[in-house]
């Protein structure tokens, strides 16, 4: 099938190549506003050929739409206003309520499939794209039920694609769920880059002394706030949620090397030990 991308960076550039490979998709039209991101993904081979949104929607089968949460948010209900009865719109953002909310009562909504690849890196840009990027990992779909069954069917036959499993939840739980799992690592990564680089002043002490336990610690805060910012703005009150919980937790430590209570960190430690047997 003809695919439109919009979005042709990290996620969008991993799914296009991989769709690519599995023949999916038969060609892929590539829309982006930064030109660098088209020049590279043409080079690359990731898309056939650029488009505008217009002719972009009007010539695909199907549309993925991998750009920010905000913006995809305010371009959806315009992308629905453009297709017909038998195309098909998904996107692959990591909040889902706002989006599914701003399309709730459009007239095309049962066209559009709420996704999200449960995978992603602190790099950015078509050159960052991996075809095997979400092997293995999860594809949850949300809000099935509001999408029509041929629509669900397209989407469905791109995560098998894809390699990953999928799991289906509406978009409240999956919002809470990501909060807990993703957004509040990139939150604490953030914090944590932010406290080392206002106490650590040399930088070459930093780069010689940071053993591999740190630097992925801090991986993620190497993440691009035009992404990050607008998923904590959509999942505000989640994050909020969990921030503090982390901060009882972080409040835990401090006291009990405070009043040099080793019993209640070792406590505290052995608890934290449990996910071992989740994470393996």
């Amino acid at each position: 099938m003809k695919i439109s991308i919009i979005g042709v960076g990290l996620i969008g550039g991993s799914m296009a190549l991989k769709l690519r490979e599995k023949n999916i998709a038969s060609f892929i039209y590539g829309i982006d506003n930064n030109k660098e991101h088209i020049s590279e993904a043409l080079n690359l081979k990731i898309i056939d050929a650029e488009a505008d949104l217009e002719k972009g929607i009007k010539d695909s089968d199907l549309i993925i739409l991998a750009i920010p949460v905000d913006s995809a948010r305010k371009l959806l209900p315009s992308i629905l206003d453009l297709i017909s009865d038998h195309q098909t719109v998904m996107d692959a953002g990591s909040t889902k309520a706002g989006i599914v909310g701003a399309v709730k009562n459009h007239p095309k909504r049962s066209r559009y499939v709420a996704f999200h690849p449960m995978w992603g890196t602190e790099n950015s840009g078509p050159k960052s794209a991996i075809a095997e990027s979400f092997s293995g990992k999860a594809g949850v779909i949300c809000n099935k039920e509001e999408s029509a069954e041929d629509a669900l069917n397209v989407v469905e036959t791109v995560v098998n694609a894809l390699d990953m499993h999928m799991i289906y939840m509406n978009a409240e739980d999956h919002d809470i769920h990501t909060a807990y799992i993703s957004h509040i690592s990139h939150i604490t990564s953030y914090a944590l880059a932010n406290t080392v680089l206002e106490k650590e002043r040399e930088e070459e002490t930093i780069f010689q002394l940071a053993s591999s336990g740190f630097s992925s610690t801090v991986r993620l805060a190497k993440s691009h706030p035009e992404m990050w910012v607008p998923i904590f703005k959509q999942n505000k009150e989640n994050v909020l949620d969990v921030l503090n919980e982390h901060i009882t937790q972080l409040r835990k430590f401090k006291a009990a090397l405070e009043k040099e209570n080793y019993e209640y960190l070792e406590e505290l430690i052995t608890n934290a030990n449990r996910i071992r047997g989740i994470l393996r």
